[in-house]
């Protein structure tokens, strides 16, 4: 996979004008694949439902970006998430009640099975770093179950860098998914070499559980903020308020050239495209996308014609 991931936070991002010029910038990059996250949330981590609310994309703007992917030449993975509604991670998301919690979960996961099938979604998420769930493995196992008999397309689950050792449930998928955001050292740096040597642990890692599980290994997302620093936490926003256009340009090359042939690594989707206007809370020159930035030449150089 060579993908962008367009996220939404509101019920008609995917509707706005801006789409289609953001599907056809993906595109430019080289990229081959857009995923779209569509998330409902729930108020505690205990709570036993969740639900869409005014910052869940709407169905039918799902349904047309997804067409407009399609026209530009996309591939689309749909990547539904549950957050919480005051923020938090949702990886702390444990319900007091599993029976009650699951059976909401199966409403969801089968509904955007559903939708995935209806508008010819490439591939299909059944879920997003929930590592307060992902270790109950049969209830987790109902739930593919019920979205194998809606969706005929891959599976994957999209757990977190440090949660894909305790997911319970990776033989019921068609691919093991993982959120990269390892840590690559204590100090920032743009050295590119350097942040390369320091994947090469994690590579052999993961190619070993690869090996162990007979199943590829997706990064469903990856990334880095352009601030400086942002290679020892790549899975903050807001690192420091100082420019890291180098380093972030230094994260993506190190990553492809790190992962690139491995025959057991089946391609990132990047984190992520431009947001939408008005809804970015950090400014666009400290935020995570790549676009128009020299993280963006990194990505047309690996994905450019031939590759």
């Amino acid at each position: 996979m060579k993908g962008i991931t367009l996220p939404s936070w509101n019920k008609d991002d995917y509707d706005s004008p801006e789409a289609g010029t953001y599907l056809r910038q993906i595109a430019a990059t080289g990229a081959r694949w857009v995923t779209f996250t569509p998330t409902w949330y729930q108020d505690g981590v205990t709570d036993a439902e969740f639900r869409p609310t005014d910052e869940t994309a709407s169905d039918e703007s799902l349904r047309h970006i997804v067409r407009l992917a399609h026209g530009a030449g996309l591939k689309t993975m749909i990547k539904p998430h549950v957050d919480l509604v005051k923020g938090g991670d949702r990886a702390g998301i444990r319900p007091a009640d599993a029976d009650a919690w699951f059976a909401v979960y199966r409403r969801f996961i089968t509904h955007y099975a559903e939708l995935a099938d209806e508008t010819g979604t490439e591939q299909l998420a059944v879920g997003t770093e929930l590592a307060g769930t992902s270790g109950d493995g049969e209830r987790w196992k109902g739930v593919v179950s019920a979205v194998r008999a809606r969706y005929k397309g891959p599976l994957t689950y999209a757990a977190n860098y440090d949660e894909y050792r305790g997911v319970a449930f990776w033989q019921e998928l068609d691919l093991v998914g993982i959120d990269a955001y390892w840590p690559l050292g204590e100090r920032p740096t743009a050295d590119a070499a350097a942040l390369r040597a320091a994947w090469q642990p994690v590579a052999e890692e993961l190619g070993a559980f690869s090996a162990r599980l007979h199943r590829r290994i997706l990064f469903t997302e990856a990334g880095y903020v352009s601030q400086r620093g942002t290679t020892t936490a790549p899975y903050s926003w807001t690192v420091s308020r100082t420019n890291g256009d180098a380093e972030q340009a230094a994260g993506y090359e190190a990553l492809l050239a790190a992962f690139e042939g491995k025959a057991w690594w089946a391609g990132v989707c990047w984190w992520m495209w431009d947001d939408w206007p008005g809804a970015g809370e950090t400014p666009r020159k400290l935020a995570y996308t790549p676009h128009g930035k020299p993280a963006e030449g990194v990505l047309r150089r690996w994905w450019g014609a031939g590759r």
